[in-house]
């Protein structure tokens, strides 16, 4: 599912205000890393990752890379910082209302 630029607008707002749940250093992606923001994702559906300035390579490569890993939409990366997003797959859970 690709974002409208509305969309990815209202989830830059909301995640204006949450803090990273983690961070990509100089190991890179590993499993562990993606269990977890996946964990992360299911439980909020957006989540800010850090990535570090030792992490092997460009920021918004990484959190693309990321997003793709985990089966999700990379939102926006602003400097650092990556914003994530993804549907949760859970019932009876108040998901963000896109629209």
């Amino acid at each position: 599912m690709s974002l409208s630029s509305k969309q990815r607008s209202k989830l830059k707002a909301l995640a204006a205000n949450i803090q990273p749940v983690g961070q990509v250093g100089k190991e890179g992606i590993g499993e562990n890393m993606l269990k977890s923001f996946s964990d992360c994702l299911d439980a909020r559906e957006l989540i800010k990752v850090s990535i570090l300035e030792n992490a092997e390579g460009d920021p918004k490569q990484l959190g693309h890379e990321l997003a793709e890993r985990l089966g999700a939409e990379c939102v926006i990366v602003i400097g650092r910082k990556a914003v994530i997003y993804r549907r949760s797959p859970r019932k009876n859970f108040e998901h963000i209302q896109l629209d």
